[in-house]
């Protein structure tokens, strides 16, 4: 059976097919030119005396070689585990202690990175890619991966989260999620052979690997990949290319709206864009709108597959912060805390239920009870709420929320409303332990450039919106708020600025 490898079954189908476009270089490969390079990764690794569920550790830039080594986990078995760049070789080397991999596969500019991370915690082989891995071609590949049986269930790639709230932790990925993540988004997002698709987000990151550039590999699209994200080369690629879908997290879409090449690009070839990550402010929706841009909002998480709901254009349009429907195959509740699901249009934490669910966490059978419980169900410690139509909302993390005199109040609400103003460019609200109330809302809030707001106004402008119990306490004004890569607000920071900011004794 074949379970996961997409990669050669699409270069079978399709193997004169402009399969992936490299900015850097301009080189462009068919699909049977990219899988054979895959097929020469898979077979240098088998050469090692590699075997089916040990892992190898990529530490490199986005490149072709890098999608290549992704791909040749589905005809292996062996299990891959993409390292964050922008770590430092300690970081790592945690990372590589609790995954324990046979090999590491890296390029040129991390030599010394991985050098540091070897002292620290031993790999048996290191693998430049700047050392060809030799001939291959689609045929010898299939042959030689006849002999290992990758089944659905085995572990295609360990993602290690973010660690923002703690120690990463490895989601394991089946070949079946990778599958069934393709699938649902080609089918649910309407994604055609035709489309092509920049890629400018890491791929040691789940939105870099399964957005697009998986499904739309699984269809037979085309993906033109960046190795860094520039706003004017990522401008000049989506016009040059004719791009049709373009996907990106708040910050970036942001970074690609403040570059002058924004104004006067052509986007005619752009069937819509997409946001995920984080929750998109309205006046980035409405900078694009006005280019006459479909602009789309996301939901996903590296644990359910990425891809978890959709809209069309015109919902879009009409559901500005939604993020859709729940796509085929996938399962929603909302639940309270004891797991009892909410009714009618009441917020409860999101669980997701699918093929496009992950096994768990690598080595932590602890989380994973945690997260993912005896039925199926994978708790996202995300809040969210339906509306009559069946479109969903997300309310914030449950454990943003804030219990103020016993009654729950949720950030992105408050949050939502903010951007509202026309001096805002963007808000975050943090719960502060308060004496009277248990908690109370902080506002933090990054004024436009070259507007005139004040707390009082804010305040006035929320009360008019807002019932008086959601209202901050205070408004806090900053130059910009502390996000990650992927555009979340470090809340945690958020508040221990505001603790430092208060004089001692002051409650």
């Amino acid at each position: 059976m074949i379970a996961g490898d997409l990669l050669g079954e699409r270069a079978r189908l399709t193997p004169d097919k402009t399969a992936l476009v490299f900015v850097p270089t301009g080189r462009r490969y068919t699909y049977a030119e990219l899988d054979a390079g895959s097929c020469a990764i898979a077979a240098q690794w088998v050469q090692l005396g590699l075997k089916k569920g040990e892992r190898v550790c990529i530490l490199a830039e986005p490149r072709p070689e890098y999608v290549q080594a992704f791909f040749a986990a589905g005809k292996t078995g062996i299990v891959v585990v993409p390292l964050n760049s922008r770590n430092t070789a300690r970081e790592l080397a945690e990372i590589v202690a609790d995954c324990a991999p046979s090999a590491i596969l890296y390029s040129a500019h991390y030599e010394e990175t991985v050098r540091g991370i070897r002292e620290l915690s031993p790999i048996p082989y290191a693998i430049s890619m700047e050392e060809p891995a030799g001939a291959g071609s689609s045929s010898d590949c299939r042959l030689e991966a006849s002999a290992t049986s990758v089944s659905p269930e085995d572990i295609c790639c360990l993602l290690y989260t973010s660690g923002t709230t703690g120690k990463p932790k490895g989601v394991m990925i089946p070949h079946r999620q990778v599958v069934a993540n393709a699938r649902n988004t080609a089918f649910n997002w309407e994604l055609h052979d035709s489309d092509i698709a920049p890629v400018f987000t890491p791929l040691y990151h789940a939105g870099g690997l399964f957005v697009f550039l998986v499904p739309l590999f699984s269809i037979g699209g085309t993906v033109v990949l960046h190795q860094k994200f520039d706003p004017a080369e990522v401008w000049t690629a989506i016009e040059r290319e004719r791009s049709t879908i373009v996907f990106g997290v708040p910050t970036i879409f942001k970074m690609l709206m403040d570059a002058p090449e924004f104004a006067r690009v052509r986007l005619d070839s752009v069937r819509w864009m997409i946001s995920g990550g984080a929750p998109l402010p309205q006046y980035i929706i409405s900078a694009y709108q006005e280019r006459g841009v479909t602009f789309k909002q996301g939901y996903g998480l590296t644990e359910v597959g990425v891809n978890c709901f959709t809209m069309t254009a015109e919902e879009s349009r009409r559901k500005i912060g939604s993020i859709g429907k729940p796509m085929l195959n996938t399962e929603v509740r909302l639940a309270d805390s004891k797991g009892r699901e909410v009714a009618g249009e009441e917020v409860g934490e999101l669980w997701l239920r699918g093929p496009h669910v992950c096994l768990g966490y690598w080595n932590n059978p602890h989380a994973t009870a945690a997260a993912l419980d005896s039925e199926g169900w994978f708790h996202t410690g995300d809040l969210a709420r339906p509306d009559a139509e069946g479109f969903f909302y997300i309310a914030g993390r449950l454990k943003d929320m804030i219990i103020s005199g016993g009654v729950n109040i949720y950030p992105a609400e408050i949050e939502a409303v903010l951007v509202q103003h026309p001096a805002v460019a963007d808000a975050a609200l943090v719960g502060i332990t308060d004496d009277k109330w248990g908690e109370v809302g902080i506002a933090f809030v990054v004024a436009r450039p070259e507007t005139a707001v004040t707390a009082s106004g804010l305040s006035e402008f929320l009360s008019a919106r807002l019932a008086r119990y959601k209202l901050p306490k205070e408004i806090v004004f900053l130059s910009e708020l502390p996000r990650t890569p992927y555009g979340k607000v470090v809340k945690g920071e958020l508040r221990e600025r505001w603790q430092k900011a208060r004089p001692a004794g002051t409650p």
